[in-house]
């Protein structure tokens, strides 16, 4: 037995969010940029309040300032247009404050808009939170969003779909629908990126958020929170962290996502800080370690974090 959860509404296809109506009187919450890229004037909001402060990797502090500074207003919901940080703050904000969510996203690696997950730093460290009270009402993905994303935005957005993709195919909380979401989300975004299809990316970054959102990510995410803590962009992390952990795993996934990461000739990364240190932490984050399909040590984190720092992922 095996339960599917996912938002009420998806609307998906290009254009989508200019013709949708969403309500007035909304807090938009977004990064900075939105409004020089042009994003609030496409989906035709009057009457908004608009938060346009939310920093990549976002904290729960900045959800409380969010919380504080709008709290006395009576909005009619909560819309969040951008990458995953927005709309992981704008679920939080508006889970808080009993609002409807309408979800946009403009870059298409994090599945957010679909998932029951919003993932803050806590005292300096990411923390997933879970919980059904995240979904959006509404969800619109709009490809239109991906005709000027910069090639930056564009690799680390389809690498960490293609991280959840895979790892949610190889969580132990998988099942029939997980998995085969999770495989087609992989091969469209592999043709997404291979044969320069941004359509694909799209929708691929669709499947792998209904598909993971049903089960879990698994050891390469674990892994790759140590790294964004010390500022590393979560797709970044993930192009190497997901890479070693599919070795450890033996994933089927394995020379594919290689492949693509190789195709994407990421820059190395280096974890700073004290390697056991970090495998303690590491151990901590249970929702990922005991979904991943091979029991972790602390001395397979260890290996795994020294294979990366000393550049022997390819």
């Amino acid at each position: 037995m095996f339960t599917l959860k996912q938002p009420s509404m998806i609307i998906f296809g290009n254009k989508s969010a200019q013709n949708y109506s969403l309500p007035e009187n909304s807090l938009v919450i977004t990064s900075g940029g939105a409004k020089s890229r042009g994003w609030l004037d496409y989906i035709g909001l009057k009457n908004m309040n608009i938060f346009d402060s939310v920093e990549s990797n976002p904290s729960l502090t900045t959800v409380e300032k969010i919380l504080d500074k709008f709290k006395s207003n009576e909005y009619s919901a909560i819309v969040g247009i951008g990458g995953g940080s927005s709309l992981d703050v704008a679920k939080f904000v508006a889970f808080k404050m009993k609002k409807r969510k309408f979800l946009i996203p403009t870059t298409f690696g994090s599945g957010s808009e679909v998932t029951r997950i919003s993932v803050l730093k806590v005292n300096g460290k990411k923390q997933s939170f879970h919980n059904d009270a995240l979904f959006a009402d509404v969800a619109i993905v709009d490809s239109h969003f991906i005709q000027n994303s910069s090639t930056e935005v564009i690799k680390n957005s389809a690498i960490d779909a293609c991280a959840q993709s895979t790892e949610g195919y190889d969580s132990k909380s998988g099942n029939i629908y997980t998995k085969f979401m999770c495989e087609q989300a992989f091969d469209l975004l592999e043709d997404g990126i291979l044969n320069k299809n941004p359509e694909n990316i799209v929708l691929g970054s669709l499947y792998a958020g209904l598909g993971f959102g049903n089960c879990s990510t698994t050891l390469g995410h674990a892994l790759s929170y140590v790294f964004s803590n010390e500022g590393i962009s979560h797709g970044h992390a993930l192009a190497f962290t997901t890479t070693v952990a599919h070795k450890f795993n033996k994933s089927k996934f394995y020379t594919r996502f290689k492949s693509l990461v190789e195709q994407f000739d990421f820059n190395s990364i280096y974890l700073k800080q004290n390697l056991s240190d970090a495998a303690n932490l590491i151990q901590q984050d249970r929702k990922h370690l005991d979904n991943n399909p091979k029991n972790v040590s602390n001395v397979d984190i260890v290996n795994l974090l020294t294979i990366i720092n000393n550049e022997n992922v390819f």
